[in-house]
């Protein structure tokens, strides 16, 4: 039975079909195919401006705030697209690559799980076609080149204290996250603190997932802002990756990164799986190209947001949609009863027994997003509940009941257990809503708005906050972004998933509670402002028991332990 064997193993049971032959079923010429073996390949993205069929119909699948009990986010969006296929549409899959944080960390492979999948999995979860080194190296050629400037004379007049950009790394490791470099003597260049980001937060990462072709992946690089110059406050100018001639060199490195890469599920359906910002410090989408060759060339796009709505449903509607003018025909909530019990403040090794009282306190977290989506988006939804063999007709009936006095119809998703046929009830209610009449897109902010109001609007109207404190280093930096120009850039919230606040301890659907943005500084490459709120970090640390102990590799050079 399937829920005896591992996700691995069923991954490596089920036979793959040559890459060539899903394109070939996408619609994908091979003059648009660069192949990485037998099962990979990357798309030129050539083939959007040579390609005269109009777009299908994009659906969001997002979720309630992440629990360790577990939602199954991506497990969905993949079973989805398969259980569409199933029911006779053209359908095509939109994902992000995973991080090799999570992966050696707490939350190990990424790439679905059971029989919804996308394959091969070990080489997505892994180094796949190189697109994370190549960010990586983008990034810390550009910390090269700033360390250089200031070695051979700074005629810029770069203040070493001022410098914002980070070298980076696709590793948790709360070691690097402050660092003293250049130590050694002045051979070695400028002695100052530095830091490492997580690769998945640098903001190369979502320049990559923003950029339309080499022009405008060249142009947001030209953009990037790496510090500030010498000077009184008033006085200092912002200092950009055009400025050191780095962009060059950058997108040269970023060249085939730039093209999405195709693979497949577990059922031969086409999925593009591209870019990897996190949703908690980046803003959580996959690419752009991908999503717009898959919408051309398929009826139905499914594509994912990172953790809760309240993050990538947010962020994917007000920064990735508003810049690339896109509109979700629908969203998908992902639900489980587990963690909706948790939510409700059982332990997460009592989930599995029925609670009628605790789903019932913990339903508030599901009833949010879906007010939001509805009412702050203005999107038709469908709650999507990820079933477990322990939940019991009870408590699914509950979360029914409470899901349909807000108007929201709820669908079970088995796709984990039975494939594309355990999510054909979803897939029709997919269809149903896509095919209906289509409302108005709303944003949670208007971009026109001071940084501060914009920021309180996402705190008020999405997370459900009293209001927003700033530290006195956020005000600072606010009235200096202003000043510069950068104040009618969309905003890009860096706050814990666990939480709708910024304490992960807080579970629910809280009110009357204040957000603490602690920092505002500028993406000006990749169009966006961050605000770091609570104790977010922009580069995670391992676990006590990563998973990192847990993967290994046989002689076979079969490898385990990835889930």
């Amino acid at each position: 039975m399937a829920e005896m064997r591992t996700d691995i193993e069923i991954a490596q049971s089920c036979g793959m079909l040559p890459v060539t032959e899903i394109a070939e079923a996408a619609g994908i010429g091979e003059q648009y195919l660069e192949q990485y073996g037998k099962y990979k390949a990357k798309v030129d993205y050539r083939i959007l401006r040579e390609t005269g069929r109009e777009d299908g119909k994009l659906v969001l699948v997002t979720a309630i705030n992440p629990t360790p009990a577990g939602e199954g986010k991506t497990t969905t969006t993949v079973g989805l697209a398969d259980s569409l296929r199933r029911i006779g549409k053209n359908v095509m899959v939109a994902l992000r690559e995973p991080s090799l944080g999570p992966v050696f960390g707490i939350k190990g492979g990424a790439a679905g799980g059971g029989y919804a999948q996308v394959v091969p999995m070990e080489d997505i979860n892994l180094h796949f076609t190189g697109d994370f080194h190549a960010v990586g190296a983008a990034n810390n050629l550009l910390a090269a080149m700033i360390d250089n400037h200031i070695y051979q004379g700074n005629a810029l007049g770069i203040d070493p204290r001022k410098i914002t950009w980070k070298r980076c790394v696709d590793m948790n490791d709360r070691q690097l996250r402050s660092v003293i470099d250049g130590l050694g003597g002045r051979t070695n260049g400028v002695p100052r603190e530095d830091g490492y980001d997580i690769t998945v937060a640098s903001e190369i990462m979502a320049v990559l997932c923003l950029s339309g072709d080499i022009a405008d992946l060249k142009r947001r690089l030209a953009k990037i802002v790496i510090g500030y110059t010498y000077g009184k406050p008033s006085e200092q100018k912002p200092v950009t990756a055009g400025d050191l001639h780095a962009e060059g060199a950058m997108a040269a490195l970023l060249r085939d990164a730039l093209k999405p890469n195709l693979v497949q599920t577990l059922e031969h359906t086409p999925a593009f799986v591209h870019g990897g910002p996190f949703a908690n410090i980046a803003h959580g989408c996959n690419s752009v190209t991908a999503t717009r060759i898959a919408l051309r060339l398929s009826d139905y796009t499914i594509t994912e947001a990172g953790f809760g709505a309240d993050l990538g449903a947010e962020k994917f509607i007000d920064i990735k949609c508003r810049m690339a003018g896109l509109k979700p025909s629908c969203v998908v909530i992902v639900a489980t009863a587990r963690a909706l019990k948790y939510n409700g403040g059982v332990p997460k090794a009592e989930t599995g027994a029925e609670n009628l009282e605790a789903l019932k306190e913990g339903i508030p977290n599901l009833l949010r997003h879906i007010s939001n989506i509805k009412n702050v988006f203005g999107l038709p939804c469908v709650v999507a509940i990820n079933r477990f063999p322990q939940d019991t007709e009870a408590e699914l009936s509950l979360i029914r009941e409470e899901c349909r006095r807000l108007g929201v119809s709820v669908a079970l998703s088995e796709v984990w257990a039975k494939g594309s046929e355990g999510g054909e009830e979803l897939a029709r209610e997919v269809v149903r809503l896509c095919g209906g009449e289509e409302g108005g897109l709303k944003f949670a902010y208007e971009l026109d708005r001071p940084i501060k109001e914009k920021i309180n609007d996402i705190v008020t109207r999405v997370y459900g906050g009293s209001g927003t404190a700033f530290t006195a280093e956020a005000e600072k930096q606010i009235a200096q972004l202003t000043d510069l120009g950068y104040g009618g850039l969309p905003v890009c919230m860096a706050k814990t998933q666990y939480s709708l606040t910024d304490d992960p301890k807080v579970l629910g659907a809280p009110t009357d509670f204040t957000v603490t943005v602690r920092s505002v500084r500028v993406s000006a490459g990749a169009g966006f402002l961050v605000a770091l709120t609570g104790d977010i970090m922009t580069m995670p640390g391992l676990p006590k028991s990563p998973a990192a102990e847990r993967i290994d590799v046989d002689e076979d050079g079969r490898i385990t332990g990835l889930f």
